[in-house]
């Protein structure tokens, strides 16, 4: 009885209607699929070969220009005559064959085994996520398509491989491939890779430098040895263990390669034009995030308008070189930053990631995290404007503990009570972390998060003298929302790209920006930041023109920060040691501020008649500041380059000494911080749609109902 049940459980189970519905379709999928791949493959067979495409040259014209008509970068560099495959090491081959086709003497220029894997793989992704394409493939587009992923570009990629395979050896394709593949930095060709990456010739390499030439082509950018040697190493690890798998190299091979160290060529950019390699990366990132292949730009013929001031980016450079080598700072590990951008419109400016791209690719604005000192100060002041402190509030310049710590001011000089902006201008540590005391951690946080900061910060009083690291882009960003009336915008290297016929295929013309800090407090702000430079401790960058900014020294002096900006222009400095060691008495108001002030002064023309969007502060007395109080002296103890800057930094001082004198009979009328009604003082920012942004006075009034015991509606960064 239970056999015969269970049979019978079997058979409604086979009846089943929605079983045999899944069933018939996979039929039907499977025999589609099936028709079209032999319909694909007849219609194939009778495509006729290309003809004289031995003789075929690819057009590689695709340049890179800056806002003024500057040629900044070509990928023309690297033109070697071709070579040919008996002079290819056969490891390159054999790498390359290993990596990206192991049937390609196999099939007939398309798989169509990895073209079925690849498209189960797409549909469970639901996008593009995985090509198939065979070295013909490739080699069909780098010819003759672009880079899109798509099916239609994928048929028609298949269509011409096909042709290729009818009209060449496979030799030759290897060939013609091995000549034209794009491998990052500007080198084009196996033997242009060569070359750029170890400045040898092609028969002169060794088994570990094939392989890591071979594992270019995925991503040139981001393999190339340059850019990032423990990603290249680790790519090269994975063509060798290819090898091996495919019986190339033995084991003992293998082992060698991978530990033998990576030696590369110290001649970068020798060949080729490349007029401010920072930033040019930072622009291919910028064009891969639009959509753009790294390939399809390089080879694509495009003429591609950058936002680069040259002028700008030209007096920045030198101003690195010049005055690091004036300063005794010679040595590959002694750098310097500079970040300038347009804080009305986000167009980057000038862009210097170090002093030497051929010596170091690292880039010091966007990838180097290090501490701020007190260039982070405007933060916490900005927050103490925002919760209802004025500029012209009387603040303590006398010693202050917060348990254990005790905070000094430089030199260990006090000045008692002075009002606000006073002691933002003589940089003084007491007041800073009096007011992160009083207006909270958690709410300067958040401040410094709205305005731009993305690195981590402690929920510790010491960040209000800048002990966490952070990174000169988000610096100049933030610093950028006190010159714009509270509005953060996003920079942007990219203005439009046009094919090798003149048509616009993108052109950027919308503005990212965000309200995030009340006009009022930014203007206050300004207006402290101002004295900064017109007498404190950044007097040595002044330029003559509209300007606000705040210098930054570590206390182990071991990073120093210039951080300005004018209306229209935001720009930073930081100068340091890439092995985080001392700076022999380097300071923000020395070094970076003489490196803002000359790579300032290129812009200087078009910002002579620029003023602030703010009415007139009134500010209760003058902050002049005597050289002896100083919190960040201008005097160093490396002779300055700058004579004639020196001398007259050297009298305005005198100047001011004079003046302080005149008004320490007159101390400022000390002036109670006013405690606002959170509720009935402070209106709501307005955030715009164009970058979805935490409201600062949401978080403000949650840090209120958690102090008082209420629950938090939202969460603290």
């Amino acid at each position: 009885m239970a056999k015969k049940k269970g049979s019978k459980k079997g058979k409604q189970k086979k009846d089943n209607p929605m079983f045999s519905f899944i069933k018939a379709s996979l039929v039907t999928i499977v025999a589609i699929g099936l028709a079209f791949i032999i319909m694909l493959k007849l219609f194939l067979m009778t495509q006729p070969p290309i003809p004289n495409l031995e003789n075929f040259k690819p057009n590689q014209v695709t340049q890179i220009y800056s806002e003024d008509g500057e040629l900044i970068k070509t990928f023309t560099a690297y033109k070697f005559e071709p070579t040919h495959i008996k002079d290819v090491p056969k490891n390159l081959v054999n790498a390359l064959i290993a990596t990206e086709d192991k049937n390609f003497y196999k099939h007939q220029g398309y798989d169509l085994f990895g073209i079925v894997r690849s498209t189960f793989a797409n549909i469970s992704a639901r996008r593009t996520v995985q090509g198939a394409s065979t070295i013909t493939q490739q080699l069909s587009r780098i010819l003759f398509l672009s880079n899109e992923r798509s099916f239609n570009r994928k048929i028609k990629e298949i269509i011409i491989a096909s042709r290729i395979e009818k009209s060449l050896t496979k030799d030759q394709i290897l060939e013609m491939y091995l000549n034209n593949v794009y491998l990052g930095s500007g080198a084009y060709g196996a033997a242009g890779a060569a070359a750029t990456y170890f400045n040898k010739p092609l028969k002169d390499l060794t088994l570990a430098e094939c392989a890591l030439i071979a594992g270019l082509p995925q991503a040139p950018s981001v393999y190339s040895p340059f850019n990032n040697k423990d990603l290249a190493l680790k790519r090269r690890a994975k063509v060798l263990d290819r090898m091996y798998k495919m019986k190339y190299i033995t084991k003992e091979e293998m082992k060698q390669a991978k530990d033998e160290p990576l030696k590369l060529s110290q001649v970068v950019g020798a060949r080729t034009l490349n007029r401010a390699p920072y930033f040019v990366d930072y622009v291919m990132q910028e064009l891969e995030e639009l959509g753009f292949d790294e390939q399809d730009i390089s080879q694509g013929g495009y003429k591609i308008t950058t936002t680069l001031n040259y002028k700008v980016q030209k007096a920045a450079e030198d101003a690195v070189n010049r005055n690091l080598a004036s300063w005794g700072l010679s040595g590959s590990k002694n750098q310097a930053a500079v970040f300038s951008f347009s804080p009305i419109d986000g167009k980057i400016i000038a862009y210097v990631g170090g002093k030497n791209y051929a010596q170091s690719q690292y880039d010091r604005v966007t990838q180097a995290v290090r501490p701020p000192g007190s260039s982070f100060k405007p933060f916490v002041y900005a927050t103490a404007v925002y919760k209802g402190w004025s500029p012209n509030d009387a603040i303590e310049d006398t010693p202050f503990s917060i348990g254990s710590w005790s905070p000094r001011n430089y030199g260990s000089k006090y000045r008692g009570r002075i009002p606000l902006y006073k002691a933002l201008a003589l940089s003084s540590n007491v007041a800073a972390v009096r007011l992160i005391d009083d207006v909270g951690i958690k709410p300067v946080i958040i401040m410094a998060r709205e305005l731009g900061i993305t690195t981590p910060l402690a929920n510790d009083s010491t960040i209000a003298l800048g002990s966490n690291g952070v990174k000169l882009y988000d610096m100049t960003i933030a610093f950028g929302v006190f010159a714009n009336g509270g509005f953060k915008v996003k920079p942007f290297s990219v203005l439009r790209v046009e094919t090798a016929r003149g048509r616009t295929i993108y052109s950027a013309d919308k503005v990212s920006k965000t309200k995030v800090l009340h006009f009022e407090t930014a203007g206050a702000v300004n207006a402290m930041l101002e004295q900064v430079i017109a007498a404190g401790t950044g007097v040595a960058a002044r330029i003559g023109v509209a300007q606000a900014g705040k210098t930054g020294t570590t206390d182990d002096c071991k990073d120093a920060w210039f951080v300005g900006y004018t209306p229209d222009i935001s720009t930073g400095v930081w100068v340091g040691n890439d092995d985080n060691s001392k700076l022999p008495g380097i300071t923000g108001g020395t070094l970076p501020a003489i490196i803002w002030r000359d790579t300032m002064k290129a812009a200087a023309d078009s910002e002579k008649d620029a003023k602030f969007p703010y009415p007139k502060f009134e500010l209760k007395a003058t902050a002049t500041v005597p050289q002896s109080e100083i919190t960040e002296k201008v005097e160093t103890q490396t002779p300055d380059p700058d004579k004639a800057a020196q001398e007259e930094i050297q009298k305005r001082l005198q100047e001011q000494e004079n003046s302080l004198k005149e008004q320490m009979n007159k101390p400022a009328a000390p002036v109670a911080p006013r405690k606002p009604n959170y509720e009935t003082q402070l209106e709501p920012v307005r955030l715009t749609p164009a970058e979805p942004s935490r409201n600062f006075n949401e978080n403000l009034n949650n840090q209120k109902a958690q102090n008082s015991g209420g629950g938090s509606q939202g969460r603290f960064l």
